[in-house]
């Protein structure tokens, strides 16, 4: 129309792209020309022009720009063209209405098939993530060559393994199968990637176990990783309707991709050696039990242990079971048999009546220092392992 001001859509690409924070604006493609013809010609977007959206959806997915940047972008786009179409500068009431009807409707059709296309191409781009990140941790959890190997594919989807690592194992008595289980990972992942985004963990589910590699730059990092999972499996068990426990291990930290697998089976080991001791930790540390793995390494002396300074107990009436969780609630809490009643839900008489005959049995004292160390000990070993129930080599 005569008179009008000639339409500077690069001008309006770049002012759209600082309103979306610097989006790129090539990420427009063809649709300010698209918006500017079908307002001309009165009429909705062509099937190229919304293929032309939904291709720029696809690749602004594959770069990694934010779905909010980029309709903000397109929006921006919209609102600000709006203000130099010619029908609106003509000042026309019937023309400005019919503009602006064109540019909305538009939008609206360009952005569908901008966010259509975006999520569609999201969805390969996740399927393709999970497919990495589980070769990845089979490889960093094969050990060897193969966790070399891996260190630049870990670096590609954020878990650096050039600083010290840790990893988690958290296990369920019947495994994680099940629909709710399923979400899991993913929403761990985002509990744990940090306020900023800034911590990328990798975590699967791998033979019924929840396994979780992250960074483990220092104490505080691995405490707030125990923190978060207690946090959401709580969360999730609790919503549950079968109500099953949960329990999980953290291994020390590491340096190097090769050391990962060592970590796995260590946190593996602690889980096994939590359950034998019935800890009450959620998230137990595979440091605190090092005594536990000490105790467990020399079997034969440890067999030797237990039979010389527990065997006499089994003459007791029952059994030897009760007296030795007794002994175990007694050293546990501090050699107070008030605290011990208590835990074993016992009066304070039956308690010590337990450990007098505790006494009278084996001809040690519980209560007294010089004994103490190796009955706690034995008592500890005996747990590990499941005696008597289980009989000693």
């Amino acid at each position: 129309m005569a008179g009008a001001r000639p339409l500077d859509l690069d001008r309006i690409a770049a002012a759209a792209s600082g309103d979306a924070g610097g989006v790129d604006p090539a990420l427009l493609g063809g649709f300010l020309p698209a918006v500017v013809a079908a307002t001309a010609g009165g009429r909705r977007l062509r099937r190229r022009e919304l293929e032309a959206c939904a291709a720029s959806g696809r690749l602004a997915a594959v770069r990694g720009v934010a779905l909010r940047a980029l309709v903000d972008l397109y929006l921006s786009a919209a609102w600000r063209l709006w203000r130099d179409v010619p029908e609106v500068a003509a000042g026309d009431a019937e023309r400005v209405r019919g503009a602006a009807l064109a540019v909305l409707r538009a939008a609206d059709d360009g952005v569908a098939a901008l966010v259509e296309g975006f999520q569609l191409a999201r969805a390969d781009v996740i399927r393709l993530q999970e497919s990495v990140k589980h070769d990845v941790m089979e490889a960093l959890l094969a050990g060897g060559q193969q966790a070399i190997e891996a260190t630049g594919p870990a670096a590609d989807i954020g878990l650096t393994l050039s600083g010290p690592v840790a990893v988690l194992v958290v296990r369920r008595p019947a495994g994680f199968g099940g629909p709710d289980t399923a979400a899991t990972p993913g929403r761990l992942e985002r509990a744990l990637q940090g306020r900023h985004g800034d911590a990328q963990p990798l975590t699967l589910i791998r033979s019924g176990d929840l396994v979780c590699v992250f960074a483990a730059p220092d104490a505080a990092a691995v405490q707030s990783v125990r923190d978060v999972v207690t946090r959401e499996l709580d969360e999730q068990t609790r919503s549950a309707r079968d109500g099953r426990s949960w329990r999980g291990a953290v291994s020390s930290p590491r340096i190097g991709a090769a050391a990962v697998r060592t970590s796995h089976d260590e946190a593996r080991y602690a889980l096994d050696l939590a359950d034998r001791l019935a800890l009450e930790q959620p998230v137990v540390d595979a440091r605190d039990l090092t005594i536990y793995r000490v105790l467990l390494q020399d079997l034969p002396a440890v067999h030797d242990l237990v039979r010389s300074t527990l065997t006499p107990l089994t003459r007791a009436r029952g059994g030897a079971g009760h007296l030795i969780e007794t002994l175990d609630a007694y050293y546990a809490t501090g050699c107070v048999a008030t605290e011990t009643a208590a835990r074993l839900n016992l009066s304070v008489r039956a308690v010590t009546y337990r450990l007098a005959r505790v006494a009278e049995l084996i001809g040690r004292d519980p209560a007294d220092p010089a004994e103490r160390l190796t009955l706690h000990a034995a008592v500890t070993a005996a747990r590990l392992l499941d005696w008597p129930a289980t009989a000693l080599d």
